[in-house]
């Protein structure tokens, strides 16, 4: 009745007359099994150390198939709400499935190059990986975006919608919640002007298509051109970079999040959550309408 038990235990057991038992352990082996549980427990530490990382970093790039990019990553976030592709809650987007961007008070991230929580920063961000427009091409973006009637106005803290940011170097055309949706032109670094895009009485609870014209240029042939909801807003003509190359980013991202907070006396920032549909660019401006790829969302 005890034989399993006894194997199970380390007793070696013969014919029924004859038994053989395995000394009493002593406290050396005592020590010794004590000793490898302790590495074993170490070894599985350092596993789970190696591979949660890197399955945090694969969770925080989904492929974004919705346009001609090669592939949008996310950035500066890997909370789980804080990037999602869902179906259309608004019932008028201009595709079924559509990009949800989340961003709570805290959501900042701190990776080998930079730090949002140093830098005062929060944000949920997609953002070209390697289709980068380098000096001398030229192109068109368009995207969809939509904010909800409730959605929370943070100045004098900046919120942008998105930016062209240039590769290792500032941004150069940022879209900013100030109000309604502004145009900060910043192509040498700097506020050069503003420019309303879209007021802020129809801001909140519609979806705006914004299409973008651009040729990235350190020289004055240049050019920066904007439409939202089909009509033409803004035009820059000259240079358009300062670095070798821009890439284009969108989202929730929001900047310097201390001044809120000091501001109107609060301890957090309320969360902010922002739709995107149908992000794409293409080599001409008929290449960005939806044609089969709504079919296919």
């Amino acid at each position: 009745m005890f034989g399993g038990s006894q194997a199970a235990f380390g007793y070696l057991t013969g014919s029924a007359s004859k038994k053989q038992t395995t000394p009493d352990p002593t406290m050396s082996d005592l020590t010794r099994l004590s000793v490898r549980a302790f590495l074993s427990g170490v070894l599985a530490l350092i596993f789970c150390l190696s591979v949660l990382p890197k399955a945090a970093e694969a969770e925080s790039r989904p492929a974004n198939k919705l346009g001609p990019f090669d592939i949008l990553v996310r950035s500066m976030n890997v909370q789980s709400y804080g990037y999602r592709r869902v179906k259309d809650p608004t019932g008028s987007a201009p595709s079924r499935t559509i990009e949800r961007f989340e961003v709570r008070n805290g959501d900042c991230v701190t990776t080998p190059g930079w730090s949002d929580c140093v830098g005062d920063r929060e944000r949920s961000e997609l953002r070209e990986r390697t289709s980068v427009a380098h000096d001398g091409s030229e192109g068109w973006y368009g995207w969809w975006f939509y904010v909800p009637e409730d959605w929370p106005y943070l100045w004098p803290t900046k919120t942008y919608l998105g930016q062209f940011h240039q590769w290792r170097a500032q941004p150069v055309f940022m879209f900013l919640n100030r109000n309604g949706l502004m145009l900060d032109v910043m192509p040498y670094g700097f506020t050069t002007r503003m420019v309303e895009l879209v007021p802020e009485g129809e801001f909140k609870g519609k979806w705006h298509k914004i299409e973008v014209q651009a040729r990235w240029s350190k020289d004055t042939d240049g050019f920066f051109r904007v439409w939202v909801n089909d009509v033409h807003k803004f035009s820059w003509e000259g240079e358009t970079l300062t670095a070798d190359a821009v890439y284009f980013r969108y989202g929730v991202y929001r900047s310097f999040i201390s001044r809120y907070l000091k501001a109107w006396d609060k301890e957090e920032a309320p969360t902010q959550t922002a739709l995107y549909a149908t992000v794409r660019r293409a080599a001409t401006r008929e290449g960005l309408k939806l044609g089969s790829v709504r079919n296919q969302q």
